[in-house]
Parts: C-alpha cells; sequence; structure tokens
C-alpha cells in the first residue's frame, strides 16, 4: 500500500520528519534490523519517519566498489521492510527504466545529485504518481532547483520535495550553505537537509569517498535550528562494516541521543 507522504511531510506535530537507513540494502537480515530500531525511536519520539536504503547503487567512484545484492532481490527486501513495520520507502533510482518497477515498492523515488537535472529522468518518476525526492546537485545553486521542481511539475505530479546535500568546494570537499534554504523554500515544497552526504569527502585514495561523521550532530542542529522540514540520516550498526558510504554514516546506537537533542532545538524554535 503506497503512504501518503503529503501528511509525513505536513509538520503536523511541530517536529521535522526523518528520512533515514543503510546507504544501500546490504541484505535481509540487517536491513530489517536496521529498520525496526529506527521505527521504534521515532515512534517513542514522536518523528515521522521514512525509511531509505538503495536497492542499486549506481554511481559509486570506484568499479570495485559494492553496488547491492541484486535489484530484484533488494527489492523485495524493502517490500518486505514495510509490509512488517508500516513504513514508507525511498530509494534512489538512476534511468528512466527503473523509475515504474521501482515505484512498485517505493513510495519515494529519490533523484540522485549528479542526476538532478536529466530531464527524462524527473518525468519518468514524476509520471508513477509516487513522491519525487531531488537532491540538489553539488554543482548547483539552490535557485537552480527550480528548473528540477518544474519539470516533476510539469509531468502533473505536484508531490515533490528537494534535498539539499552540500556544494562542490574545491575538488574534494563539500560545503553546506545554509543561507539558500530560503531559494530552496521557494519552490514551496519540504526541503530536506541530508547531514551524512554533505560531510563527503568525495574520491579520495584508492575512489573511496572518505567523510566526517563526527560533524553530524553539528550540522543536524544548524539545519534545524534554520528550518529544514526534514532531515536525512544515513545510519548503520557499525560503519566500519558498512559495504557503501560508511565513512560518513552515524553510529546506530547514537541516533536517539541525537535526535533528542534535536527535538529540544526545534521546540525552543517552535516556541512563540
Amino acid at each position: 500500500m503506497v503512504k501518503d507522504i503529503s501528511k509525513i511531510t505536513a509538520d503536523s506535530n511541530g517536529n521535522f520528519f526523518l528520512i533515514a537507513g543503510p546507504c544501500v540494502v546490504e541484505g535481509e537480515e540487517i536491513t530489517m534490523h536496521i529498520a525496526q530500531e529506527i521505527k521504534s525511536i521515532c515512534l517513542e519520539l514522536n518523528i515521522p519517519f521514512l525509511f531509505k536504503a538503495s536497492y542499486k547503487k549506481a554511481n559509486r567512484s570506484s568499479l570495485h566498489s559494492f553496488t547491492g545484492i541484486g535489484n530484484e532481490a533488494a527489492l523485495e527486501v524493502l517490500r518486505k521492510v514495510k509490509e512488517t513495520y508500516d513504513v514508507p520507502i525511498v530509494t534512489d533510482i538512476h534511468t528512466e527504466e527503473e523509475a515504474a518497477w521501482a515505484a512498485d515498492v517505493a513510495d519515494v523515488l529519490q533523484i540522485p545529485a549528479f542526476l538532478c537535472r536529466q530531464t527524462d529522468l524527473l518525468v519518468a518518476a514524476a509520471k508513477t504518481g509516487r513522491y519525487v525526492n531531488i537532491k540538489k546537485g553539488q554543482f548547483l545553486s539552490p535557485e537552480a532547483m527550480t528548473f528540477a521542481v518544474e519539470k516533476v511539475r510539469s509531468a502533473g505530479n505536484n508531490q515533490v520535495m528537494v534535498t539539499e546535500r552540500g556544494t562542490t568546494f574545491g575538488y574534494q570537499d563539500l560545503i553546506v550553505d545554509f543561507r539558500g534554504i530560503r531559494a530552496l523554500k521557494a519552490n514551496q515544497c519540504p526541503v530536506v537537509l541530508d547531514c551524512t552526504h554533505s560531510l563527503q569527502r568525495p574520491n579520495q585514495s584508492a575512489g573511496v569517498t572518505g567523510g566526517q561523521p563526527e560533524l553530524i550532530e553539528t550540522i543536524a542542529k544548524a539545519g534545524v535550528a534554520v528550518g529544514f522540514d526534514g532531515l536525512f540520516m544515513e545510519t548503520h550498526p557499525n560503519p566500519a562494516q558498512a559495504l557503501s558510504d560508511g565513512a560518513n554514516m552515524l553510529p546506530l546506537d547514537q541516533l536517539k541521543p541525537l535526535l533528542c537533542k534535536l527535538i529540544k532545538i526545534r521546540k525552543a524554535i517552535n516556541e512563540k
């Protein structure tokens, strides 16, 4: 059953919503474990939650990087997560052909940052009728995302959100410019801050992307303070053993303490 994402992103309880999960489906057992843990935490803290995991990673730096357990197998794991824990599913798509069959499981089709200008991909995602989460390209200004949003809406789908994930700063670093939230919100859609990928150090030695996970809390606090509607975090029980993007993941046992701090910030911001 497809979830009504608009209700989740409407901020009905005054809180931010959370998109979280592992970078990629590594297998059924660990994916189910992560989903169960996050769902339990979010229920306790009254945080709207969408589970995110890529069924396939098609944008790895190295040819030898882990890309997934197989498309059909991974999508079936995501289907089981959805049915078992009653959570909406967010997953990446990379081609127009993927849109329809990923939409059979996913409630939100995520457009990777490097593909955010691909017109045919955006239109294909929109035509599925699913919510579309467009990650802002590292190479684009916040203002330029207006055109990506318009492509989705031009296909008759107003269910769209935009995720800030940092801007290229030199050759191997990213920076989040929080001034951009005003331009992103001008699109009149939910705006999300990616607290983990925005701390990547792309294409380090041996084609492996590095990261600064010690700054996740800093970035997340700033994002809540300036008014992002949602937060995106990749998390894993043991990031050092994660098969993809472990260098910038939040350890799963640190998620609840961080969310408790963020709720206090949002509450303070909302006080009149």
